[in-house]
């Protein structure tokens, strides 16, 4: 078995080596740093269906706790959903939802950390669109045409590249 050329390719693209075979990226002689990323996004809706959210009368229960759950656990299970992403141990999630009824809209924004050789940008945003996704799955009885959108990184910061901002 050969080892893996662990270089970006001509393209810049990591995650490929310089066959083009896609592989996971060898973190082994990185520095464990303390690494953060915060992302976000948003579910846009009918008022009638932000009014049901936030007066916890939706017919299954509280969408927003149940939301922050599932995002909670979507970052534990990021390795198991992408690929070539991976697995880590997250020393902290938070995760937050905030209401905009002049929009009828719902944002959700997540931070992922921990300490270790890669980054946990991706569990960030897994965190956010499966909150997002939650939302839409306890209130599409009454609203099949919510809009999920604006999800994005918002920040991340360690590691060799250090810290970027949107």
């Amino acid at each position: 078995m050969t080892t893996p050329d662990n270089s970006a390719t001509h393209d810049g693209l990591t995650h490929f080596d310089s066959a083009g075979q896609a592989h996971i990226v060898d973190v082994g002689a990185k520095s464990e740093t303390h690494r953060v990323a915060i992302a976000s996004g948003t579910i846009s809706m009918k008022p009638e269906t932000l009014a049901l959210i936030q007066s916890g009368t939706a017919k299954k229960g509280d969408v927003l706790g149940i939301a922050r759950i599932a995002a909670i656990m979507a970052t534990k299970r990021t390795a198991d959903l992408i690929p070539l992403c991976h697995p880590l141990a997250l020393t902290r999630v938070v995760v937050e939802f905030s209401v905009d009824a002049s929009a009828s809209s719902v944002s959700c924004t997540a931070q992922v950390e921990t300490f270790g050789k890669t980054g946990v940008e991706i569990e960030a945003l897994m965190a956010v669109q499966v909150g997002l996704l939650t939302v839409y799955d306890m209130c599409k009885a009454v609203d099949r045409g919510m809009v999920i959108h604006a999800v994005r990184v918002l920040e991340k910061h360690g590691g060799r590249s250090g810290d970027w901002v949107a």
